[in-house]
This record gives C-alpha cells, sequence and structure tokens, in this order.
C-alpha cells in the first residue's frame, strides 16, 4: 500500500506544478496588454489601467489559490483512500492468519483422534491375539 501512498503524492506534485506552470505563462501573458495600456494611458480615463491590473492580478492569485486548495483536497482524500485501504487489507491478513490457525487446530484435533483410535485398534487386536494364542495352547 505504500506504492498507493507514493503515487498519489507523485500525483499531487505533478497537478501542483502544472499548476505554477500556467500561473507564471498566465502571468507573463497577462502582463502584455498592462504593460502597453500603462504606457498610453491618460489622466482623463475614468479607469486607471493600474487599478485594473490590481483587480486582475487579485482574481487571478485567487483563481489559482482555488485550484492549489482543490489540489490539497484531492490529496487529503486521496491519503484517507489509501489508508482505508491499508486498513482493510491489515484486517483480511488478520482474518486470513485467524483462519490458518483453527484450521491448523482442527488438524492436530484430527491427529490426536486418529492416533487413539490406532492405539485402540492395536490393543484389542493385542488383546484378541493373546486370546487366540491361549486357546490354541489349552487345546
Amino acid at each position: 500500500m505504500g506504492k498507493l501512498k507514493s503515487y498519489q503524492e507523485q500525483l499531487q506534485d505533478i497537478v501542483e506544478k502544472g499548476i505554477n506552470a500556467a500561473e507564471e505563462q498566465q502571468k507573463k501573458l497577462a502582463a502584455k496588454p498592462f504593460d502597453y495600456a500603462e504606457k498610453l494611458e491618460t489622466e482623463v480615463r475614468e479607469y486607471s489601467v493600474k487599478g485594473l491590473r490590481k483587480r486582475y492580478t487579485g482574481y487571478s492569485e485567487n483563481l489559482f489559490g482555488q485550484l492549489r486548495s482543490l489540489n490539497s483536497r484531492f490529496g487529503n482524500f486521496a491519503a484517507e483512500l489509501v489508508a482505508k485501504l491499508e486498513k482493510e487489507a491489515a484486517e483480511g491478513a488478520d482474518t486470513v492468519s485467524e483462519a490458518a490457525e483453527d484450521v491448523s487446530g482442527a488438524a492436530q484435533d484430527a491427529k490426536k483422534s486418529v492416533t487413539g483410535k490406532k492405539q485402540a485398534v492395536r490393543k484389542t487386536t493385542a488383546s484378541k491375539a493373546s486370546v487366540a494364542k491361549s486357546e490354541t495352547a489349552s487345546a
């Protein structure tokens, strides 16, 4: 089950790296129009380009923060799932072990029973043989 945990962590790392790369590219692409707009900005505009950039950057950071949060929640879910699978596997192994012990105990009991019956048969056969010898000797 350690492999499942390792795969889960690797998957989370891959997703995190993808998010980071996408965020960097998005920031680079988004900065260009704002850079040009800031150069052309005049004081007469109702909204300043710097204010728009600030809002856009805030929304962008919020979006990528939510993606990271989602990735973290996915990681927690996967970790819980791996732990549950490991627990079930351990319980299954315990059950198999207990069953093996029960079968071993039953086999020992059967062996003792068979051994006891063999000894009883030998005693009966031996006593019949001694009776037969004494009858032949008296005849």
